[in-house]
């Protein structure tokens, strides 16, 4: 599990074509340490699995299906990523928590810069148009962020200095796309009362037809709740 916190702007230093898949090796000497073979790392908000480390390198394998869902299958050598290592148990949730499955991709649209802030507008598809929401979280490009506006077909992002220094999202330009993946609690939300939609809608209807809205409580059970 990731926080989008990102680490580090790593690079891509040289991308190899397989048959199915892509090999990357990408520069990131902070997300290195300590990386062994295995290991994951999130690539602009990809999970990917470690299959070489050595001299501040990693090299990493897309299968095919990532590299089409993906916004990777852009990359070249010499692009910047941002690069987060999996958050240890025990540590610091500083964004909110992040997957590395990325849901889809967007498009940055408009950038209206300010004085100490910066203004995105990024396009979103319709399948997740449901999952975003004014003051709640996505990923773009690996980085945890809050929705400031959120509409049918696109959202805005405030990204402050530091976010624009750091991450991809200071270089990234109208046209360019974006990773994005929506906070998955909403998703489970979604599944878990759409369960529930199919049994009873209507808790209150339960009770005075005498069943328990809630199966599996102790009133179910014939105990005392009590």
């Amino acid at each position: 599990m990731f926080t989008g916190i990102v680490e580090e702007l790593g690079e891509v230093t040289a991308v190899e074509p397989l048959a199915d898949a892509s090999r990357f090796r990408l520069r990131g000497p902070v997300v290195t340490d300590g990386a062994k073979h295995g290991d994951s790392i999130a690539v602009n908000g990809v999970c990917l699995t470690v299959v070489e480390t050595g001299e501040g390198e990693f090299t990493a394998d897309v299968m095919a299906e990532t590299l089409k869902r993906s916004s990777l299958g852009a990359l070249t050598t010499g692009s910047c990523v941002n690069l987060e290592r999996p958050m240890a148990l025990g540590g610091r949730l500083g964004g909110h928590i992040v997957q590395g499955h990325v849901d889809g991709t967007g498009t940055i649209v408009e950038r209206t810069p300010s004085e100490h802030w910066e203004i995105v507008k990024v396009s979103l598809p319709p399948e997740l148009t449901r999952y975003v929401v004014e003051k709640g979280s996505i990923t773009v490009d690996g980085v945890s962020l809050t929705v400031v506006e959120a509409a049918a077909d696109f959202f805005t992002i405030s990204l402050i200095p530091t976010t624009l220094a750091l991450t991809t999202l200071g270089h990234k330009q109208p046209g360019d796309p974006v990773n994005l993946e929506v906070d998955v609690i909403a998703k489970y939300v979604e599944r878990l009362l759409g369960d529930r939609s199919g049994a009873a809608q209507d808790p209150l209807s339960d009770l005075a037809a005498g069943q328990d809205p809630l199966p599996g409580s102790d009133r179910a059970a014939g105990q005392d709740p009590r």
